[in-house]
Formats: structure tokens, sequence, C-alpha cells
């Protein structure tokens, strides 16, 4: 661990996710002083990747969205000048849905989804075209209509086929964690919009690649990134921030501080519960987690070729209750959940299996790991890729346990709080707080999901801080 080259900075931002990432290169780019200081030994959060002998694994996320020609993401890569440094690979289709009586593929193409949608449903076509076109071109008062509904709510303004219904629905319990009738609209249309609609880029690489370019970029904009360095408190008074002290007991002094990481332990550890209102500490206590993951690290033999559309996420569920699979994934019932979502890599060489699961906790997932990984096994070789487990040749899961480590998310959680209507954008845990200097970005938030999502909102938060900055120097 590096000791910080200056004794104070205008802003610090714990946790180098993508979006503390992306909020501190765009405050470097304006020149202010920054510091980002990262508990793990790399950056990118749940965007990192880990060699194990000849194969490199995505530790969580696999791909991103929203990198379309305007798109969110490609915006903010092109602004930070880091298009030019990767090498960004499409896949078409990037989402596959295979239930017990359909297959629906997500291509490039927009026509050649509405179509293939409408073939496999075709009493529900001109229902489809209008579906689809609201993801693209919702009017201007969709989401203040949607903001308190559920997906549930607006699947079944549009359809009558519960099959389709479950099909459209159920890549999001795996890219959001809630089944439809949990999940709000908004969140719900942001998924599609920005993941299935405008989906499946990958870094040439893997995704270490992009946390890494953008961590360089950090740098040559005259950031400072300190790995390994674990934040232990952020230091308040008067109501105001003044630095935070880092594990090694090096106080560090800023006027602003960016908070990029799990938002219980920004304020019950990090500040204390002495600096909140008690009306806010209900709210905070009141809140609900996303749930985890269990993921399987596969690595497969050269001669194995017989895999299903590598590049391509795939989501498999045997039945159509997706409320049903949810409460299975909550009591860690993979018999029962009956689904899961796997990629296989283009060099068709790795195999990424991702299945919602609970936290409970290290003992548990210590006596639980390994039946746990055998019974997924078995349901990916009977549903998917028969003969699976004589082609690998190394294996390795990751339990909600390991994810904790990884980010220190409250609850090993995989998307911050849970998108449910009443946890969208929630005053309290938005960009900016009560406490004069203290900023949040990132998908604690209430208002980003996904890689496009707290990409934008790292911009933002950025923005914020600079007309902040704008406004004291003109003496407003």
């Amino acid at each position: 661990m590096a000791r910080p080259d200056k004794e104070s900075y205008d802003v610090i931002i714990i946790g180098a996710g993508i979006s503390g990432l992306v909020c501190g290169c765009y405050l470097a780019k304006a020149g202010q002083r920054v510091l980002i200081a990262e508990q793990h030994n790399k950056p990118g959060g749940y965007c990192t990747s880990f060699r194990r002998g000849h194969f490199t694994f995505d530790a969580a996320a696999h791909c991103f969205g929203g990198y379309r020609k305007d798109g969110l993401t490609r915006k903010i890569f092109e602004d930070l000048g880091i298009d030019k440094k990767l090498n960004i690979i499409k896949s078409n289709p990037s989402d596959i849905v295979t239930t017990p009586h359909h297959r629906a593929s997500f291509w490039t193409d927009l026509d050649q989804t509405i179509n293939e949608f409408q073939s496999l449903f075709p009493e529900e076509q001109q229902n489809v075209k209008k579906f689809f076109n609201l993801l693209v071109n919702p009017d201007g008062n969709f989401f203040i209509r949607m903001r308190r509904q559920t997906l549930k709510n607006l699947l079944d303004s549009f359809f009558t086929n519960d099959e389709l219904k479950t099909v459209l629905a159920a890549p999001l319990l795996g890219l959001g964690g809630l089944p439809p009738s949990l999940m709000s609209a908004f969140v719900g249309v942001k998924l599609y919009s920005e993941f299935l609609l405008d989906g499946g880029y990958h870094p040439e690489g893997g995704m270490q690649t992009l946390s890494n370019t953008l961590a360089a970029r950090f740098r040559e904009l005259g950031g400072e990134l300190l790995l390994s360095s674990p934040v232990k408190k952020i230091r308040v008074q008067d109501s105001a921030i003044r630095g935070v002290v880092l594990e090694s007991e090096d106080f560090v002094s800023s006027r602003y501080i960016v908070s990029n990481c799990d938002a219980r332990q920004t304020f019950l550890k990090l500040i204390g519960q002495e600096e909140i209102e008690q009306e806010f500490l209900d709210k905070l206590n009141n809140m609900t987690p996303s749930i985890s993951n269990f993921i399987l690290y596969l690595g497969l033999d050269e001669h194995f070729e017989d895999l299903p559309n590598p590049g391509a996420t795939q989501c498999y569920f045997s039945h159509y209750d997706l409320d049903k699979a949810y409460q299975a994934a909550q009591e860690g019932d993979v018999e029962h959940y009956g689904g899961y979502m796997f990629y296989v890599s283009k060099e068709m060489r790795t195999l990424l299996a991702i299945i919602p699961a609970p936290f409970r906790n290290k003992d548990y997932w210590i006596n639980h790991k390994t039946s746990f990984s055998e019974t997924f096994m078995r349901h990916i070789e009977k549903n998917s890729i028969p003969h699976l487990s004589k082609h690998v040749v190394f294996k390795e899961a990751a339990t909600p346990h390991t994810l904790y480590r990884y980010t220190l998310n409250y609850r090993g959680a995989s998307f911050g709080w849970a998108g449910t209507p009443s946890q969208l954008a929630v005053e309290g845990f938005k960009k900016y707080s009560s406490i004069q200097g203290l900023y949040f970005t990132g998908h604690w938030t209430t208002q980003g999901l996904g890689i496009s999502g707290v990409a934008y909102v790292g911009q933002d938060t950025a923005k914020i801080i600079l007309r902040k900055e704008k406004m004291s120097y003109n003496g407003n």
C-alpha cells in the first residue's frame, strides 16, 4: 500500500468500481486533485478478471450494454478518450432465452428481434411491436406514469400470453435480481434498453481490461489511485466533510468525498450513527439489498467444440413461475429455482454460469459450496450442455460470501439496493447527502444499475461537484 502523494485533495473517492473510476476521470480531467482509495488489490469491483493457469475468467460481470452509436456507455468512453484504447467485441445474438416451449434471441437488428418474437407468439404480433417500440422510444411521460408500477404491471398492460411475459422477464431476474412482480417498471425498461436491446459488448482481454484502462486514464489525467487501501473512517466536523482516515491510520483531507461503496458501510461504519439523523437511520435500516449470486468458473479442454452460441449470454428456465424461482433463490434451493444464466467465451475455453443465491454466512457456504456446485452442474448438463463435466479441466466457484470479500457489498448484493418501485430514486441515497461535501456514485444511489447505469451516475456526480465548484468560484 502506497502513501498518498498529497496532504490534501479536492475530492477523495472511496472505491474504484466503474462508477468511481468514471467519476474520478471526469473530475481529474476538469483539473481537480483527486484520490481514489480502493480496498481490493485491483480496480473494477465486480468488473474484474482473474487467471487460473491458462484460463482467464471474469469475476462477475462479463459484458456491458449501451455501446451503440450515441449510447450512454459509448459517449462516456469517447468523452474520456478510452474508446480507442479498447477493442470492444459485439456478440450477435447478445442474449438467448430458453424455456420448455420457446427459444428467443435478442439480435443486433431490432426488427429481427421483433420478428422472432412475433413468429413465436403470432397471436401477440401487434403487441410485441408496440412493446419493443416503447422500449426504444418511450414517450415523455412514460417514466412518470411507471414510477410506482412494477414490471408485471407493464407486461400485463401489453400482453395476455403468460409464457411470452415469462420469456421477456426471465433474463431480468438474472440481470436485476427480481421477478417482474417486484421489479420496478422503470428499472425493467432501462435493463431492456441498455442490456438486452443494446447488449453483448465484451472488451477483448476480459472485464479487467476495461477497469485497468479506466484506471490508467485516471492516472494520465493527474489522479492518484491507491489499491489495497481501505478507508477506515470518513471524518466529519460540524456536519461537513473533513477527509478520510485510511487503514494505515494516515489522515488525508479533502473538500469533497464521493462514496462508491456499499451505502450501509458508508453511513454506519465510515461515518457513524452519531452523525446520522434518526429519521434517515430508520430509512436506511428498512432498505432491502438485492440478492447475491453463486458463480461457477469452468475451464474447458481444447477439443470441446459442441458448445451453444459462444459469446451470447444464455438464460434457461425449466418452468414459467418466476415468483416461485425467486422464492427458491432466496432459500438457496437450486432444484426448485429451475433456471440459470451462462456464458461461453468466444474462444470456447471458459464457461461462466450464474444463479441467484442467498448470503447466509461464511460457515453456511463452507459447508454447502461443494454440494451447491455439483447440483448446479447437473442442471446445466441435463438442460443445456450434455456431458459438460467430461470436458471440464478446471472448476472453481464464487459464493455470495466471496462476492462480499471482493467489494464489501452488504450481504454480497449483486445490484446494490433491490430495484423495487419503493426503492427508486430514494431521497438521501441519491448523488448528494445532508452532510456538506459528501456525494455518492454507483449502484447504491438507487439511480443506476449495470455498467452503463453506474457509468452514467459517475459522470453525473462529477458534474454536480464541478457545478458546485463553479458556484463557489463565482462567490455564490
